[in-house]
């Protein structure tokens, strides 16, 4: 393990690496640093090649002690997939999508609470509270539960159903909050000064944007220790925006890769976009946001995020629930159970392909984070044009 301390993202100040401190003294959040020359002997790509498939392949750039410490169910190492959408009308050929699905607990989350959690057992800690949308609370239920760690997880009451049972499935004691995000969160900061849980919330401990950045590292060796032209995220609190981001830095600093950065783009629901609005692009607010994990108000680090798209060349983009609901069914035909999220960025490249932001010779990675599933309600099916009655279907000349 190669962890060597942390570094504020705005002065660039070194302190000791802290579990706790995790915001400068000027204002800006302190990520962890390692020694690269160090990790530069065993981090190497033949190396990586022999070990498992699993985020942890990474592991000299990941800030667990030893690996005894690790909580691990497997997370990582998901496909990426290319996918033919020149059919629906878009004039550009190499897309691909990252399978953030097929992760453990069905989404992205379990990078980051892996590395999370992890850190947590290290310290010994006994509790441990979130609040979330949804997918990050049932991720820390998981591998808490793994851990043998209480979990506590407090989320809007509008969470979607499935989400709130996989929560209690993992025995996390799970709280419904009326409000958005922000209002659960004001539970989990009482809960520390009472009960001395920790938070594992965006932003607030170090290990979760550490483990999403497993995203870029994986990206990078799929292409062939290459990388794309754009990549489409989809942005709430941001941490995996932040976490790619460092992990094309760290790989430039071993001399993996040489690739221009992709120009990173961040979409968000047009009920509740703040990063497009600090990008300076209007806004059609139309809908009420939806219960997804793109439904931050008020991102931890809105300033960093609007930094990195633009250091990279991005941009940021609103897209309809209408648009999301086609990008979903267009997904889903390919053999892609996108949520919301996930469907979101081919909602935005769609649009940015109509802007003529995206040009017809760039090569795209969207990001599914999380499956379809997880957003089930009860569905009323009737009116599904492929649901069809037998007699219907037998009644026709086929």
């Amino acid at each position: 393990m190669t962890r060597i301390g942390m570094a504020c993202t705005i002065c660039g100040k070194h302190q000791a690496f802290s579990y706790d401190q995790v915001t400068c003294i000027c204002g800006g959040t302190l990520l962890v640093q390692y020694d690269m020359e160090l990790a530069a002997k065993t981090m190497t790509k033949q190396a990586i090649q022999s070990r498992s498939a699993s985020m942890w392949r990474y592991k000299e750039l990941l800030p667990v002690s030893s690996p005894e410490g690790i909580v691990t169910l497997g997370e990582g190492w998901t496909p990426l997939t290319r996918i033919n959408i020149q059919e629906i009308g878009l004039p550009i050929s190499h897309v691909w999508i990252k399978r953030e699905e097929l992760n453990p607990t069905g989404s992205f989350k379990a990078r980051g609470m892996s590395v999370a959690v992890s850190l947590l057992k290290e310290r010994g800690v006994q509790c441990a509270a979130i609040s979330s949308n949804g997918n990050a609370a049932s991720a820390l239920a998981a591998y808490a539960g793994c851990a043998g760690i209480e979990a506590f997880v407090f989320l809007p009451e509008d969470c979607p159903p499935l989400i709130v049972h996989e929560c209690l499935s993992y025995g996390a004691r799970t709280f419904r909050v009326q409000g958005l995000i922000q209002d659960a969160s004001q539970w989990v900061e009482v809960g520390k000064q009472l009960r001395g849980w920790s938070s594992v919330a965006t932003l607030k401990e170090p290990g979760r944007v550490e483990g999403k950045k497993t995203m870029g590292f994986e990206l990078a060796e799929q292409w062939g220790w290459k990388l794309p032209s754009v990549i489409i995220y989809p942005t709430g609190g941001g941490s995996g925006l932040i976490g790619m981001w460092k992990a094309f830095h760290e790989l430039k600093q071993l001399g993996m890769i040489s690739d221009p950065m992709p120009r990173m783009v961040s979409v968000q629901d047009a009920g509740c976009s703040p990063l497009v609005s600090a990008m300076g692009k209007p806004v059609p607010v139309l809908d009420a946001p939806a219960a997804t994990g793109m439904r931050v108000p008020w991102p931890p680090d809105l300033d960093l995020l609007v930094r990195i798209l633009k250091e990279s060349g991005g941009t940021a983009v609103a897209v309809r629930q209408v648009e999301i609901d086609e990008a979903q069914r267009n997904l889903g035909y390919r053999g892609v159970s996108s949520s919301p999220e996930g469907a979101a960025t081919l909602a935005g490249l769609l649009k940015l392909c109509e802007e003529g932001w995206i040009r017809p010779d760039d090569s795209v990675v969207l990001f599914n984070t999380c499956h379809g599933l997880k957003y089930g309600k009860s569905l009323d099916l009737k009116g599904n044009p492929l649901l069809t009655n037998l007699n219907e279907l037998f009644n026709k000349n086929c």
